[in-house]
């Protein structure tokens, strides 16, 4: 058989695919670090990243899968399981949890995580609900800003906003930038009911199944029953993540204190112009292939049998991954 009918016949066409479905991308190249040396520094004395290691480390993660999960459906490639190491600072048993974490909190919410793309949340994203900041802060993260009052319930559910902040956060963290400096967020409730802005509170708090460092919160503009209720949470909170809380109110020269005028809008007391929303939305567009090869294909017969598979020893199970899921989608649907 002639090499021409031979890629003929195993070469898929495009009359063979699905409307979601892409060709299968080509192997990953091998893993090309694009830090900075000053980054390269700061994960090596944050993140316990030595250079010289990385690969290793790698390795040993993509071994403890294959042995621990093997049934786990994941991309295993350099670049994506680097994600996890550094979200759990090089420790590999912390990053396979994530690495679970992050797939049962995929199958766990499949009304948030099912096709998702960015075409699918175009209503969400010119509503204005949320944008990344053109400038960072001044340790290099990069500003989420998030403003609940735009979104009007009866033009789509919440589980749409969440949708898209997941979107914004899965494009963030491709960047090996966002890896080590994490993000910041901005959180504007202005104009916002305290039985709207409680919805968003737990998704914001609840980051364990998603390799992500979020550095700080800001919450301006929020209800003045928020300080209360925080004082009473503040004690279950880990010293280190209620450290990042920081509410602000109405006083913006209480932000400014964290984040400089020069990198705010001004509707945030900023001198860096309007809060435009555009540019960050044709950055997610632009991805859309992106996400389509990754959210929107079938689902693997070996997840399936992952669902029935008892967890590794010392790994949480998908009952109590549901379990937590449910606690902040019951908040988010008790009003609803």
């Amino acid at each position: 058989m002639s090499e021409e009918s031979d890629s003929l016949r195993t070469s898929p066409s495009a009359a063979s695919l699905s409307e979601n479905e892409l060709p299968p991308p080509p192997e990953p190249p091998g893993y090309v670090c694009s830090l900075t040396e000053e980054l390269v520094t700061k994960a090596r004395e944050e993140l316990q990243e030595k250079p010289e290691w990385r690969l290793r480390d790698v390795q040993a993660l993509r071994d403890m899968v294959r042995k621990e999960c093997p049934n786990l459906s994941t991309s295993l490639d350099d670049a994506f399981l680097l994600r996890f190491l550094r979200a759990r600072k090089f420790d590999y048993d912390r990053a396979l949890q994530l690495l679970v974490n992050y797939h049962s909190c995929r199958r766990s919410w499949p009304e948030v995580f099912n096709n998702l793309k960015p075409s699918a949340l175009k209503e969400v994203l010119a509503s204005g609900f949320l944008t990344v900041l053109p400038h960072t802060d001044p340790r290099g993260c990069h500003i989420l800003c998030v403003r609940p009052d735009r979104w009007i319930p009866s033009n789509y559910p919440i589980t749409e906003n969440i949708r898209a902040i997941y979107l914004t956060l899965e494009k963030l963290i491709q960047s090996e930038e966002t890896q080590v400096n994490g993000i910041v967020i901005l959180a504007d409730y202005k104009g916002v009911s305290l039985s709207k802005a409680s919805h968003f509170g737990p998704f914001i708090a609840k980051k364990d199944g998603f390799p992500i460092r979020i550095k700080a919160v800001h919450v301006v503009n929020e209800p003045r029953i928020f300080k209360g209720i925080f004082a009473i949470i503040k004690p279950f909170l880990k010293e280190k993540i209620a450290n990042r809380f920081f509410l602000h109110g109405s006083d913006l020269n209480s932000l400014h204190t964290n984040l400089p005028r020069s990198i705010l809008p001004k509707e945030y007391g900023g001198t860096a112009g309007e809060l435009d929303t555009t540019a960050w939305n044709a950055v997610l567009l632009a991805s859309e292939e992106d996400f389509v090869r990754e959210f929107c294909q079938p689902v693997p017969v070996c997840d399936s049998i992952l669902r029935q598979a008892l967890p590794p020893e010392g790994l949480s199970s998908d009952a109590q991954c549901d379990d937590s899921l449910r606690a902040v989608k019951s908040q988010l649907y008790s009003c609803y």
